[in-house]
């Protein structure tokens, strides 16, 4: 079976889509499907390239077509429908599997090699018309449209959570073409998680990781502003992005710069060095926007309990179960942030049985494994159709 793959971005771009295609495409090499991916450069290019990542599982070949700018937190690349259409003539995959959200999926919809073939669309999260980016309700308009289009000529819409799926207005017409599947990890790209963690003295401070693009519904605000609020927690950030230049002022103005630090972008060892000595892992987003959390999976993996916000219709909620594997708090609460974060300053044998309990969730139900299964059933299920959905 051969398996054409559109994504926005691919490894060695982090992210939680990105890294579950990665984590996927290995997988599935690894039980015989033939996987090829096209993607955008993340960084700013005219050119495309033809990229061969080498794995475990053997040689993965990524197309990323040139991006000439950003617009709307979305690559612009007049090259990428002419990438599918050469993929689709050249590799003549059996199924297209789309990731979205990703405008440049939509050239498939014009394309008639792509339209004879069966889509699964995988559909990681709402466009939502956010109310802290108004710009978002604006260009939603434009956006659904297409949408629409393309939900309907999907033969399968994987969805990674029952929660997102009852919450999706974009899904609701579609409901009968839907299969939720969780997202999954390969715990051999992590071989710190299997390394014994000192305990920490219990006066010492909790130390709070978080990981994440750095952008408005990422929520990292109210994090800092909750290390305000306690002082026996240190916090670490990991990640990029438009709103690093706010969060510094907001450090300096509120004088944490010795509790809270912006670690920037890391590497892979930097940063499973991190989630290995941290206490917590916290996710504040404060939008469906964030519609499952990746990270959270990570915190797992390494047997570290989380803090999340409890966001209605987010995978977040879903993952993390309240004083079991972590603690859910209402989102954009600092105080409410600052009261989980000492709870488990104060209870740290409470904490490590959290984390303990994350680990077991995770071997149970997020092993990349697990989830490529499904999978591979709905791509059997499809393989060898013909397209029928109306425009």
């Amino acid at each position: 079976m051969k398996v054409l793959h559109i994504g926005k971005f691919f490894s060695p771009f982090r992210g939680g889509v990105e890294n579950y295609m990665h984590d996927a495409m290995v997988a599935l090499r690894r039980r015989g499907v033939a996987c090829v991916a096209v993607v955008h450069r993340h960084e700013r290019s005219f050119r495309s390239l033809d990229d061969t990542l080498q794995t475990p599982a053997g040689p993965l070949q990524v197309v990323r077509a040139g991006t000439w700018f950003r617009f709307m937190y979305t690559p612009f690349s007049p090259m990428f429908a002419v990438l599918i259409w050469r993929l689709t003539r050249l590799h003549k995959p059996d199924l297209i599997h789309m990731h979205m959200p990703n405008p440049s999926a939509f050239w498939a919809l014009l394309l008639f090699g792509a339209r004879g073939i069966p889509w699964v669309v995988h559909w990681h999260a709402d466009v939502v018309a956010s109310t802290h980016d108004p710009r978002l309700r604006w260009f939603y308009h434009l956006y659904r449209p297409f949408e629409q289009w393309l939900l309907r000529r999907a033969a399968s819409i994987i969805v990674t959570s029952q929660a997102y799926l009852d919450y999706s207005q974009p899904l609701q017409d579609h409901r009968h073409k839907c299969k939720v599947l969780p997202l999954g990890l390969d715990p051999a790209r992590y071989p710190g998680a299997e390394a014994p963690v000192r305990n920490r003295n219990s006066d010492a401070p909790l130390r709070v990781l978080a990981i994440g693009r750095l952008t408005y519904y990422k929520g990292f605000e109210h994090l800092v502003a909750a290390a305000a609020l306690a002082e026996r927690i240190q916090v670490d950030i990991v990640g990029t992005g438009d709103r690093e230049k706010p969060l510094r002022a907001q450090v300096a103005q509120l004088g944490l710069e010795e509790r809270v630090r912006l670690r920037g972008g890391l590497d892979d060892a930097q940063l499973q060095n991190l989630i290995q000595r941290c206490d917590c892992v916290c996710l504040p987003s404060i939008e469906r926007t964030e519609a499952f959390g990746i990270v959270l999976l990570e915190a797992m993996l390494f047997g570290k309990p989380t803090v999340v916000s409890d966001v209605p219709g987010s995978g977040m909620g879903w993952i993390v179960e309240h004083d079991a594997t972590g603690i859910k708090v209402a989102p954009a609460d600092p105080a409410a942030l600052a009261a989980a974060l000492i709870y488990l300053q104060d209870n740290r044998a409470v904490a490590r049985e959290m984390g303990q309990r994350g680990r077991e969730k995770f071997d149970r139900e997020f092993n990349i494994d697990q989830s490529v299964a499904l999978l591979v059933g709905i791509y059997q299920s499809l393989a060898g159709q013909t397209t029928k959905q109306r425009d």
